[in-house]
This record gives C-alpha cells, sequence and structure tokens, in this order.
C-alpha cells in the first residue's frame, strides 16, 4: 500500500496535477483582491479556496504516509508543511494579518517544479560569497556617506545632513532612483561634485551588482554540474542492470523447491 502511494505521488500526472492547483489557487488569491468580484462572487471563491487548501492537506497527508520519515528529512517536505500550516491558521481576530500570508502558497512552485527547486539551492549554496560582497558594499556605502556629509552638508542638508541621511540618499543613488536630480542640486553649487557620484555608482552599481551576479551564476552552474541527470545514458543503464539482476533472483527464488534446503541440511 506504502509503495503504491509513493508511485503516485511520485508520478508525473500528480505532480502536473499539483502545480496546475498551485496555479489555480494564485489566480483566486489574486482575484479575491478585487472588491467589486468578491461582493459578487466572494462566497464561491472562498469555498473555492478552501476546496484548494484541501486537496493539499491531503497530497501533504499522502506524500508523509509514502515517503514516512525521508518526508520529514527533506528541508522542502518542511517548507511544504510550514506553507500549508499558515493557511490552517485562524484568519479571525489577533491572527487576522496571517490571512495575507495565504498568498505563501504560490511559493510551493518552488518545492513542486524540480528546475526552481535547483535554482533555490544554487542560490542558498552562494549565500556565503554574497554574504562577503554585501559586507564588502556595506563598507563602501558607509565610507561614501561619511565623505558625502562631510563634503555636501552645507549645500544639501535635505540629502547629506548627517549620517543616517547620507546612507539613505546614497542606498537610493545605488539603485538608480533619481540620482541625477540628487547630484545636480549639488552640482549647482559644487560643480566638481559630479566626480563623487559618477565614482560611487560605478563602484557600488556596475561592480557590486555585477559581483553578486557573478556568485549567484557560478553557483548555480557548480550546481547544475555536480546534480546526475535522470536522462544520462550511464544512469538508465545502471537502473537496467539493476532490475534485470532483481527480476533474476526473484526467478531464482521462485524456481528453488521449498523443502531444497531441509533435504541438504538432513543429507
Amino acid at each position: 500500500m506504502r509503495d503504491r502511494a509513493r508511485r503516485v505521488v511520485e508520478a508525473r500526472w500528480f505532480q502536473a496535477a499539483i502545480i496546475t492547483l498551485i496555479l489555480f489557487n494564485g489566480l483566486l488569491l489574486g482575484l479575491e483582491t478585487s472588491p467589486a468580484l468578491m461582493a459578487e462572487h466572494g462566497a464561491l471563491l472562498r469555498r473555492l479556496d478552501l476546496m484548494v487548501l484541501a486537496v493539499f492537506v491531503a497530497e501533504l497527508a499522502l506524500r508523509i504516509y509514502a515517503h514516512r520519515g525521508a518526508f520529514l528529512r527533506d528541508p522542502w517536505g518542511w517548507f511544504d508543511l510550514v506553507i500549508v500550516g499558515i493557511a490552517l491558521l485562524p484568519a479571525s481576530g489577533p491572527f487576522a494579518v496571517l490571512r495575507v500570508l495565504r498568498v505563501l502558497r504560490v511559493l510551493r512552485l518552488l518545492s513542486v517544479v524540480p528546475t526552481l527547486r535547483h535554482v533555490v539551492t544554487g542560490l542558498l549554496k552562494a549565500l556565503p560569497g554574497m554574504a562577503s560582497i554585501a559586507f564588502l558594499v556595506g563598507l563602501l556605502l558607509y565610507v561614501a556617506a561619511v565623505m558625502a556629509t562631510n563634503l555636501f552638508r552645507a549645500n544639501a542638508p535635505q540629502h547629506f545632513s548627517d549620517i543616517l541621511t547620507s546612507l539613505f540618499t546614497l542606498f537610493q543613488i545605488m539603485t538608480g532612483d533619481s540620482w541625477g536630480e540628487i547630484a545636480r542640486s549639488v552640482m549647482d553649487e559644487q560643480p566638481a561634485a559630479w566626480v563623487f557620484f559618477v565614482g560611487f555608482i560605478l563602484a557600488s552599481t556596475f561592480i557590486g551588482l555585477n559581483l553578486f551576479i557573478a556568485v549567484a551564476v557560478e553557483a548555480l552552474e557548480h550546481d547544475v554540474d555536480g546534480r546526475p541527470d535522470a536522462d544520462d545514458p550511464v544512469l538508465v543503464e545502471v537502473r537496467a542492470l539493476r532490475a534485470e539482476i532483481a527480476e533474476l533472483r526473484a526467478a531464482r527464488a521462485a524456481e528453488a523447491p521449498p523443502g531444497g534446503a531441509r533435504n541438504a541440511a538432513g543429507a
């Protein structure tokens, strides 16, 4: 019975059905944001949402029954449990804010779709390298904020009056948000200020962002290279040989006479 359940949860049609249901659930959650639709079809949308949640609970129960301890040892299994468990919490009174978290059910695509799962795994492996780059960018941001506060405080107090204001302004510049207007407001009084702003953007945005992308791409490449391909001809041949050996052992066990072992022992 457990083997049959395992075959069902690992079947392609089952995975495709769950992916379709997750996408449908995401569409429902989006429709529920429309006051007009909720006023006219709110009861139907809520019933459909409860039906989808019931299917998710049944699917998790079936996976736990099929895989037993292996399900709980899998981080993605815990991810699915948390996502569905949040949806089961009461959404009234002090827990009303948890109703917003129902949209997290769409994130189950990360655990169901293998390619998305490998991307997330690769990015998690890249976190140590990204942390070093983030520290480097933060250090650059702090040094630039101290310099900008001392250089531009008198001419642009609305942007560089103190270290915290300068940090926020430089972070805004780093994202490319209206940095030209900020730079021109300073350059009206200090024409040479463009040197600071251009140098900061080159160092923080182009170099820092490219370093983040390089680390992420390298981690994804290592994850792909280190992952065995299910369609690899060698692996397919090994699986076929194992299946043939299992069949031969089963046939030999079936052909052996029941009393053969006792007769050999008596002789």
